[in-house]
């Protein structure tokens, strides 16, 4: 049977022209659709197995009508452009593609982009510059910084750095301000400014926007859906699960050792096993950081929609 991940991933940048914040990060999304009828001609299909459809959608559609949006709200004052400042305080190869993405999106969509390469010790201070700075609208770092290195304010260094951000001017959503909002489900700062929420999330719902699994309605875009995240990080995992179950899904939340299902403003231990979660989910979204680990397409209801958020393509083949 074909293969049911990508060989080559689909790269694009999202952005949100509702928050104006830049979304440089890469997604990979399919269509997994089990056919009692149909048949796939990269192989035979042995005899009582169920053949397996894939069909793969392309994010970078998805990116280009959010893209333009934000071309036409930049061009709406001749002459002035808002400028993103990203800070790279590490050695590390993907952090530096990272802003090589960036760079190249803002470039197109006519966002005045700076990267600063500076020294871990000397970022605080360079952050605090920029935050101060009136001709700097958004502040971006390429983390790990210091990683799990302990903040002698409590949490660690990486997390004190986002709480740093000028709530205005942070583009990720990650301040402690954007973190309660959204887990609170406030979704304006004020009458006139929506809330940020972290970049990779909202681009996995505008994918699901894009394939009809999210209405796109406000509390409710996502009523009567089950949602599986696999993986619980901070930046991705649970701010994905807290959104899906603020628009309405019944999400479980997936991680090395726990499941916990997630439903408005709730989040409570199940007995629910990660399989049958996952088997009786609308929308299963991967995020394990590890090449060795691979979902089973057979696992799969018949329609289900796949993200993988991972930079490691966590779907097995359609054999598997």
């Amino acid at each position: 049977m074909r293969r049911a991940g990508l060989d080559e991933p689909v790269r694009c940048r999202l952005q949100d022209h509702r928050s104006a914040a830049v979304q440089p990060r890469a997604y990979q999304l399919l269509r997994s659709r089990v056919s009692s009828s149909a048949k796939t001609p990269s192989s035979p299909q042995s005899q009582g197995e169920m053949p397996v459809t894939v069909n793969k959608i392309d994010t970078s559609v998805v990116a280009e009508t959010l893209r333009q949006q934000i071309r036409e709200d930049v061009a709406i004052v001749p002459g002035a452009r808002p400028r993103l400042v990203g800070f790279l305080a590490n050695k590390d190869p993907a952090a530096r593609k990272y802003a090589e993405w960036t760079g190249r999106a803002c470039t197109k969509d006519g966002i005045d982009y700076v990267l600063k390469e500076v020294e871990a010790c000397d970022l605080e201070g360079a952050l605090k510059e920029a935050n101060e700075d009136s001709g700097v609208h958004g502040i971006l770092i390429y983390y790990p910084v210091f990683g799990a290195e302990p903040s002698f304010y409590g949490g660690s260094m990486d997390d004190q750095l986002r709480d740093n951000i000028e709530p205005t001017k942070d583009v990720e959503g990650l301040c402690k301000k954007y973190r309660d909002n959204l887990y609170r489900n406030v979704r304006r700062v004020d009458k006139w400014r929506r809330s940020v929420v972290p970049c990779t999330p909202l681009a996995v719902v505008k994918c699901l926007e894009h394939c009809g699994q999210h209405t796109g309605a406000k509390d409710e875009g996502m009523a009567g859906k089950v949602v599986a995240v696999v993986n619980r990080s901070e930046v991705v995992g649970r701010p994905l699960a807290a959104m899906l179950a603020n628009d309405g899904a019944t999400v479980y939340s997936i991680d090395i050792d726990s499941i916990y299902v997630m439903e408005r403003g709730r989040m409570t231990r199940t007995d629910v096993t990660p399989d049958d979660a996952i088997k009786a989910a609308d929308v299963v979204v991967l995020g394990v950081p590890s090449p060795q680990y691979k979902l089973p397409v057979s696992t799969l209801k018949k329609g289900a929609v796949v993200v993988n958020v991972s930079g490691f393509k966590n779907l097995g083949d359609a054999q598997d």
